[in-house]
């Protein structure tokens, strides 16, 4: 039996510990159960959590010497590091040969306790900002659902969770077994794409200063064939001097600002209308599919189709 560690800190995401308990914690019909789950704590005892409830952990944390694997479900304090006996715990459970993982603002704590020190690692596309200015020895990609080094692995926003810990059993189990347990859960295997089809998109409204007029101007043209010098044509200034603006205020070039715009409206279009791939590259003046799949794919690591499947509310 392969034994797992989940590391609870108050206030605890019930739903970031649920993924790691769902994935190496629940009895299934079927193949043996070749995990063993326990939940710990640095103080025993009652644990409050997100949810308006408290949990009662009866384990501390001589529970992760005999962890496999260690996983941290978030870290609810990420301005704060954890206590040192944490610290020492998780780089004791680490030093030994147990891989530790984290879920969510659950890299925080690796990374306070050093254990993420000139290697790639994501968390929460919301909290990247915050982590790579208190962590700069850690290279941080917020565009991917994790990153796996095989002792040490961090996934982005709660949901990817799953995404990582079912990546975890494909790894020590086989691909059948992973896809065992991701029919029980209804949940696909893998998951195309990374996170930054999740991300919220920038909106105009937090654009500040004079180029604020242009934007709306050239957001409602996304349907034509808007270049730089268009836009520098109806702003009145050089397409050098646009740049300089840009960059200014909208920290971007006007290319990749209204790049940004086509695909933003395409997501759009993919979510609420049931048009065809090449029509909505029409729309947003991408002009053909092939091209919209390219872009799209670049932006956003997925295909259209692929974006679409997961995102339309209601299939028309």
């Amino acid at each position: 039996m392969h034994r797992v560690a989940a590391l609870v800190h108050a206030p605890q995401s019930t739903f970031e510990l649920g993924c790691a308990a769902q994935v190496f914690g629940i009895e299934r019909l079927g193949p043996p159960a070749r995990y063993a789950f326990d939940v710990c704590t640095e103080h025993p005892g009652p644990v409050a959590t997100r949810a308006g409830y408290d949990m009662l952990i009866t384990k501390g944390l001589d529970t992760l010497d005999g962890a496999d694997t260690v996983v941290v479900p978030g870290w609810p304090r990420i301005d704060e590091s954890p206590s040192p006996a944490v610290v020492r715990a998780l780089r004791r459970a680490h030093g030994r040969g147990a891989r530790v993982v984290s879920i969510c603002s659950g890299a925080f704590a690796l990374a306070y306790a050093g254990l993420l020190d000139g290697r790639s690692a994501t968390t929460h596309w919301a909290l990247a900002e915050e982590f790579a200015a208190r962590f700069p020895a850690v290279r941080l990609d917020p565009d991917v659902l994790y990153v796996d080094h095989g002792d040490v692995a961090t996934s982005a926003g709660a949901g990817a969770g799953i995404d990582l810990c079912l990546h975890l059993v494909r790894a020590d189990q086989g691909a059948g077994y992973a896809a065992h347990i991701a029919r029980t859960m209804v949940m696909p295997p893998h998951r195309e794409g990374g996170q930054l089809q999740y991300s919220a998109p920038p909106h105009p409204a937090l654009i500040d200063g004079s180029l604020a007029p242009l934007l709306e101007w050239a957001s409602g043209r996304l349907d034509e064939e808007l270049t730089v010098d268009d836009l520098a044509g109806h702003a009145g200034c050089s397409a050098r001097t646009l740049a300089r603006r840009f960059a200014e205020q909208v920290g971007t070039s006007p290319g990749q600002w209204l790049l940004s715009q086509r695909i933003n409206a395409a997501r759009e279009l993919l979510e609420s209308t049931d048009l065809p791939v090449d029509a909505v590259a029409r729309r947003v003046g991408l002009s053909s599919a092939t091209n919209l799949r390219r872009r799209f794919l670049n932006a956003l690591g997925t295909t259209p189709g692929a974006y679409r499947r997961a995102f339309q509310a209601e299939p028309r």
